[in-house]
């Protein structure tokens, strides 16, 4: 979940589930204007690449594949999916984005071109998940990427592409692979992010975001992402309960942990001091 800290309080009480991690930007606002905040990991994301169920060829795709797509030097040049890998057909490559804005925009070009702002623009974008949605489901040439619940609740109208890993395994967005950490390098962190300063002098506001965290295996599912391990939940309302403050990530976009990994980097005590 992203942070704003614009004004004496963080403008999140609705504790939408955003993607990724708060910016360096948003971590320095809030320092500037005195902001604590508690860091809250409520859930897992398996950004899907998707395609038309009539499309026979793409039965995998790699991230070097992924990257030979979508990156800035596709830019006017990949136009086919032949192009893509020469195993495919030579049809045309019609791609579909979320907007520059989106979190699953940073964290996809993040981890497949290195840098959120590698990437090619001659692509149709929005900000609707719906939209990138209807594109692949109505033309077998297209290819999209967004977040698991949006694949789950459309699997019967597209399907995901398996992503080849450095061992050359392919591995399918999947609850359990990324609860396995299998499912690299497309797996996100989602977290809340709570001002520890307005839920100590509000006793609704800590009852909210408790009644959230003590109750989010069952409101993850329920939103189509993936759950942290059930007892984790305990230890997130324990770092709640004991006001741990700040940020585990530093502002940096957390690419292909586990959830391991994620959560011991958000429990660990050894937080930068700018930051707590």
């Amino acid at each position: 979940m992203r942070l704003f800290c614009a004004d004496s309080h963080l403008n999140h009480s609705d504790q939408r589930l955003e993607h990724g991690v708060s910016s360096s930007k948003e971590l320095k606002a809030c320092a500037g204007k005195g902001i604590t905040f508690i860091e809250l990991p409520l859930a897992f994301d398996a950004l899907s690449v998707v395609v038309n169920r009539g499309n026979s060829w793409a039965q995998t795709i790699s991230a070097e594949e992924l990257s030979r797509t979508w990156g800035r030097q596709a830019q006017g040049r990949i136009k086919k999916w032949r192009q893509v890998n020469l195993d495919w057909p030579e049809r045309p490559l019609r791609l579909c984005s979320p907007g520059s804005d989106s979190g699953t925009f940073d964290y996809f070009n993040e981890a497949i071109n290195g840098d959120k702002a590698n990437a090619r623009t001659d692509v149709e974008s929005s900000e609707d998940d719906n939209v990138l949605v209807s594109c692949v489901a109505k033309d077998p040439n297209a290819m999209a990427y967004f977040g698991f619940a949006y694949f789950q609740a459309n699997a019967d109208r597209l399907r995901a592409l398996p992503i080849v890993g450095a061992a050359g395994i392919a591995v399918a967005p999947s609850v359990e692979n990324v609860q396995n950490g299998s499912y690299k390098p497309l797996s996100r962190p989602l977290f809340v992010y709570v001002n520890d300063k307005q839920m100590r002098a509000n006793d609704e506001i800590r009852s909210f975001v408790s009644f959230t965290v003590s109750n989010g295996l069952r409101f993850v599912a329920e939103a189509g992402y993936i759950p942290l391990p059930a007892d984790t939940y305990r230890i997130v309302e324990s770092k709640l309960y004991n006001h741990i403050l700040g940020t585990s990530f530093g502002g940096d976009l957390p690419v292909g942990l586990s959830i391991g990994e994620a959560l011991r980097r958000s429990f660990d005590a050894t937080r930068k001091p700018e930051f707590r």
